[in-house]
C-alpha cells in the first residue's frame, strides 16, 4: 500500500514517486494551498496539495487531524527558506497528486502535540491515542531496540532464549502471587509466576547450559517508585562459570548496549567486596554519590575512660568510627536525635556528635558533649582523622 515511511524520505528521493500512509498531525490552508503534515511511526513528513488536482485537492479540504490517509505524489525539494532543520525530513516535500482518506476521525480528545500537558487520567483513558505522540513512539522504539540488542548479544555468546511458564504453581518467593482459578480443577488456583527461578534450575540440570529470557514477572504488591505489580526483567542462568565470568558478561553487555543504543560511552564499572562497603559505608549497597564514609577511630579511643567508647573499642567485635558531615554545624539538637534513633535501626549502638565551630580555637572551638570525657588530645586527634573543619 506504501512505499516508504513518513520519516524515511529525503533528499535522495527528490523527483521521485513515492506513497505514504499515516494520520494526519496537522492540516494548514495557506491561500489556496492545503498543507499536510502526515505523521507515523518513522516520523513526520510535509505534504502539499494544490488546487490542480482538483479530486485531490477536494478530498484534502475535508481531511482534519488524526484522519488516516494514503498519498502518493513527487519528492521536491522545499522552496528556499522554507526549510525546517527541526525534522529528519525538512529539506523535502510531497507533492501530493492522489488523495485517498482510508478512515475518518472524530476530533481526539487532546492535541498530540509534545509540549502540551495531558492529565494521566485522560491520556490512559484513551491510551491508543497518547500511544500516538511521538514521545511515546520514541519510547516504544528505544525499548524494542534495548531488547533487540540484549538479545542479540546474548545469543552471540553462546545463551539459548528459553519460554517459560506463565501458569504455575504456587512457590516461596518475596511478595504474594496473583492467583488465577483453574477451570478444570474447581478450588484450585494457579500462581503468576514472581521469577522463572525454579525454571530456570531446571534447564540447567537438563543441560541447556546458558539460558536467557526477556521475562515477565507478577507480584502482588503496592505500587511504588521502585515496584509495580507487572515488570519485564532480563534473566539468565549459566553452569560451569565462576562469579567473574558472569559479572564480566553483564558489564560488558550494559556497556556495548549504552554505546549501541545511546552513544554513551561508559567506563568500566568500579568493584567493591562487601567487607570493603561495609567497612568504609556501612551498607552493602552504597550509593558512591555521596561522599561520606566512615572512618575508623576505635584506635583512638581505646583508651579513654569513657566505656561508651572504649568498651566497643576493645571488643574484638565491636567498633568506634566517624562520620564527617559537611555543613553538619548547623544541624539541631532535634535533627541529631532523629539521626541518633535512625542509626539503630542498622544495628547501630548509639551516636554521639561533636561539631567544629571554629577549628583555630583547638578544643575550645568544638562543641560536644563528650569531647570531656575524650580528652583534648583524643578529640583533636579524632578531629585530624575524619578532616573535620
Amino acid at each position: 500500500m506504501r512505499s516508504h515511511y513518513c520519516g524515511g524520505i529525503n533528499e535522495s528521493h527528490i523527483d521521485q514517486e513515492v506513497t505514504l500512509c499515516g494520520w494526519v498531525h496537522r492540516r494548514r490552508d495557506h491561500g489556496g494551498v492545503i498543507f499536510l503534515d502526515l505523521r507515523d511511526r518513522d516520523g513526520i513528513a510535509q505534504v502539499v496539495v494544490d488546487p490542480d488536482t482538483q479530486e485531490s485537492f477536494a478530498l484534502a479540504e475535508k481531511v482534519r487531524s488524526e484522519f488516516v490517509v494514503k498519498i502518493t505524489g513527487l519528492v521536491r525539494r522545499r522552496p528556499a527558506g522554507t526549510e525546517n532543520s527541526n525534522m529528519s525530513t525538512g529539506q523535502v516535500e510531497l507533492l501530493g497528486k492522489e488523495v485517498t482518506i482510508l478512515n475518518a476521525a472524530a476530533t481526539p480528545p487532546f492535541p498530540l502535540d509534545e509540549h502540551v500537558d495531558v492529565g494521566e487520567d485522560v491520556r490512559l483513558r484513551y491510551r491508543f491515542v497518547d500511544l500516538r505522540r511521538p514521545e511515546m513512539l520514541n519510547r516504544l522504539r528505544f525499548r524494542s531496540r534495548v531488547t533487540s540488542y540484549i538479545r542479540n548479544y546474548l545469543d552471540s555468546n553462546g545463551f539459548m532464549d528459553v519460554e517459560t511458564p506463565i501458569l504455575t504453581r504456587a512457590t516461596p518467593e518475596g511478595a504474594r502471587d496473583y492467583l488465577v482459578p483453574s477451570r478444570t480443577h474447581e478450588g484450585s488456583f494457579f500462581a503468576l509466576p514472581q521469577s522463572p527461578q525454579l525454571f530456570k534450575q531446571m534447564l540447567m540440570v537438563s543441560g541447556v547450559d546458558r539460558y536467557y529470557q526477556i521475562a515477565k514477572c507478577f507480584r502482588d504488591e503496592d505500587l511504588r517508585a521502585d515496584r509495580q505489580p507487572e515488570f519485564t526483567q532480563v534473566d539468565i542462568e549459566a553452569s560451569f562459570i565462576n562469579e567473574e565470568d558472569l559479572m564480566s558478561l553483564n558489564e560488558d553487555m550494559i556497556r556495548a548496549l549504552f554505546k549501541d543504543v545511546m552513544n554513551v560511552e561508559l567506563p568500566a564499572f568500579p568493584r567493591m567486596p562487601y567487607a570493603e562497603a561495609m567497612d568504609r559505608f556501612g551498607s552493602d549497597k552504597p550509593d558512591l554519590r555521596i561522599p561520606l564514609e566512615l572512618q575508623d577511630v576505635g584506635d583512638l579511643v581505646a583508651g579513654v575512660d569513657f566505656k561508651v567508647f572504649a568498651g566497643p573499642a576493645n571488643d574484638p567485635k565491636g567498633r568506634v568510627a566517624a562520620l564527617r558531615v559537611p555543613k553538619g554545624g548547623e544541624l539541631s539538637r532535634k535533627q541529631i536525635d532523629e539521626y541518633t534513633k535512625f542509626v539503630g535501626i542498622y544495628g547501630a549502638k548509639g551516636l554521639a556528635y561533636i561539631k567544629v565551630n571554629e577549628l583555630a580555637k583547638g578544643v575550645e572551638g568544638l562543641q560536644s558533649p563528650i569531647v570531656k570525657f575524650l580528652g583534648e588530645g583524643v578529640a583533636m586527634a579524632v578531629i585530624e582523622r575524619t578532616g573535620a573543619e
